[in-house]
C-alpha cells in the first residue's frame, strides 16, 4: 500500500506547532507547503480525537442525517462559513459539505452515512467533473489508497475510485479526464460503428466485474488474517 504523503508525526508536529504559539495558519501552511485549510481541519480533528484522527482512515467515519442537516443549516444561515464548517466539526473536506448542500438545496433527502461493503459491488455512476476526479484521487492516495472509504464518502463506485486511481498513477492527471463527450453519439454513427462500440462497451462491463470479483476475493482474504 502506498504511503502517506506525509506521516502522522510530521502532521502532528505540524498541529503543535499551531498550538503551542510558534506560528499562525497562514504562516505553518507557508513554511511546509501545505494549504491553510488542510491545516486548519488537522488541528480540528486533533482537538477533537487527538491522534486517532490521523492513523483511523477519515473515509471510515460514519456521519449521521442529523449531523449533516445541521451542517448544511449551519452554512444556509451564514452562522459559519463552508471552509469554518468543515474545520469545527471534523467533515473529511469541504466539497463533501458542498455535496450536502447541493443535495439539500436539490430537496434531495440526506441519508445516514456508514461505509458498508456494498461499495464494492455499485453499479450506479454519477457524474463526476475533472475536478471532483482529481479530488477524490488525492484523497484516496493520501490515505492509503483506501478505495472503499473514498467510494463511499464520495458517492461513487469502488471501481471508479480504482479505476481513476489506476489512470492518474500511470498517465497523470490528463488521463482523469473523460474524453466521450467529445466524439460522435450512437445516432450520429452507422451500424458497423454503433455494434463497434456496444462490442466494446460489454468487453469493458465484463472486465469491470472481473476486476470487482478479484478485489473482493483480496478483502475477503485481508478481512480473514
Amino acid at each position: 500500500m502506498a504511503k502517506r504523503k506525509h506521516s502522522v508525526e510530521w502532521m502532528i508536529d505540524r498541529v503543535n506547532e499551531y498550538l503551542s504559539g510558534m506560528g499562525s495558519y497562514d504562516s505553518i501552511a507557508h513554511a511546509n507547503d501545505i494549504a491553510q485549510a488542510t491545516l486548519i481541519r488537522w488541528v480540528a480533528a486533533y482537538r477533537n480525537y487527538g491522534a486517532d484522527a490521523f492513523t483511523k482512515g477519515a473515509g471510515n467515519k460514519r456521519y449521521s442525517k442529523d449531523f449533516k442537516t445541521s451542517c448544511v443549516d449551519t452554512v444556509i444561515k451564514g452562522e459559519l462559513s463552508v471552509n469554518v464548517c468543515v474545520a469545527k466539526f471534523g467533515i473529511s473536506s469541504e466539497s463533501v459539505l458542498r455535496r450536502w448542500i447541493s443535495e439539500y438545496n436539490a430537496n434531495r433527502e440526506l441519508k445516514d452515512y456508514d461505509p458498508k461493503r456494498e461499495v464494492y459491488m455499485a453499479e450506479a455512476r454519477r457524474k463526476t467533473t475533472i475536478e471532483e476526479r482529481k479530488e477524490i484521487v488525492k484523497y484516496c492516495i493520501e490515505h492509503n489508497r483506501d478505495y472503499k472509504g473514498t467510494a463511499s464518502l464520495y458517492d461513487v463506485s469502488y471501481t471508479q475510485v480504482y479505476s481513476w486511481v489506476r489512470k492518474y498513477d500511470a498517465d497523470g492527471e490528463d488521463a482523469l479526464v473523460d474524453r466521450r463527450g467529445h466524439h460522435k453519439t450512437d445516432d450520429e454513427v452507422d451500424e458497423l460503428e454503433r455494434l463497434r462500440r456496444e462490442n466494446l462497451r460489454l468487453k469493458r462491463q465484463l472486465q469491470e466485474r472481473d476486476m470487482t470479483v478479484e478485489l473482493l476475493k483480496k478483502v475477503r482474504e485481508l478481512e480473514g488474517m
